[in-house]
């Protein structure tokens, strides 16, 4: 079984304006509600892509129990653990002449459900994998995604880590099976700026170095490079398509990686669905759907229906 943790989830209410105009009055074009957190977004397109899954996290308020209702209109297997206090954040997603988003803080976690997460953590089994994706309240200590790799230790659950910064690096001493940072993500890591696909490759084996298994990252039009296990380097780049949202894109990567993985048990497809799942969202008005990531996959795999 695939679970997913989004520790700090959100209602992303996404508006649309011909021009956005600070200090005067704008009216909308449109508007759409949309469940959000990058553990969710996996959660959404691994189960478009047809594999079963589970999500965990936290949520509060009537804005909690409005995103689990969303959540199970799209067929998908909530377990959060609703907290007494707060509200499940809401992320203002303004798309104009460029995109700009105001992201909430989102709720206090107290102890006790975190507590309650560790119980529901512990149930995992060999073989399960675990993604670990965006980023957490400030409530919690910027060691929590260290502190559930170290929990997995020794368990056969395959970890995946799709943070920035402090949260990712501390994860590396566990080896985590996969770690996704995009390029810039990257770049910040070692404070440098990376632009050739050899500076990236040479930075993404010095995260391999520090422990990481297998490391994917994104370049948004330019595709994707994922360093393997094995040794291997690969490289595609995106597919043709015209970009509208960069929202939920990398996290469609990391499902369709999972997906492909499972699917066959190689990195090459694996990446060829990564790479289409993250485009097809990148080329669609929210998470794309399985006929679009299907298309896209053609321009790889030919005319072979998705497995």
């Amino acid at each position: 079984m695939i679970y997913t943790l989004t520790c700090n989830p959100s209602l992303d209410l996404v508006v649309s304006l011909p021009r956005l105009s600070p200090g005067t009055v704008n009216r909308a074009a449109g508007e759409q509600v949309y469940p959000g957190g990058k553990g969710i977004n996996v959660s959404l397109m691994l189960t478009r892509l047809g594999l079963p899954n589970h999500m965990l996290g936290f949520t509060a308020g009537f804005t909690g129990r409005e995103l689990v209702r969303l959540l199970h209109a799209q067929g998908c297997t909530p377990d959060f653990i609703e907290l007494q206090e707060g509200c499940t954040r809401i992320n203002l997603k303004l798309r104009a002449q460029e995109e700009t988003e105001i992201n909430g803080a989102g709720s206090a976690i107290p102890p006790r459900a975190l507590a309650n997460l560790n119980d529901r953590l512990d149930g995992l089994h060999s073989g399960d994998y675990l993604v670990l994706s965006g980023s957490i309240p400030p409530s919690l200590q910027d060691d929590l995604y260290e502190t559930v790799l170290r929990r997995m230790k020794g368990r056969g659950v395959h970890c995946v880590v799709d943070a920035a910064g402090a949260l990712l690096r501390r994860t590396l001493p566990y080896a985590p099976f996969l770690i996704k940072p995009n390029q810039h993500e990257l770049g910040e890591l070692f404070q440098v700026r990376l632009h050739a696909i050899e500076d990236v490759v040479f930075h993404a084996k010095r995260l391999q170095g520090f422990g990481a298994r297998n490391v994917l990252v994104s370049m948004g039009q330019e595709g994707a490079v994922l360093l393997t296990e094995q040794g291997e380097s690969l490289c595609i780049p995106a597919p043709e398509g015209e970009l509208i949202g960069s929202t939920g894109a990398g996290d469609s990567m990391v499902a369709g990686f999972l997906a492909g993985w499972i699917k066959t048990g190689a990195y090459q497809p694996a990446l060829e669905w990564a790479v289409c799942a993250g485009s097809a969202t990148a080329y669609s008005e929210w998470l794309a759907g399985r006929e679009a990531v299907q298309a896209l996959l053609r321009q790889y795999q030919g005319e072979g229906e998705l497995l």
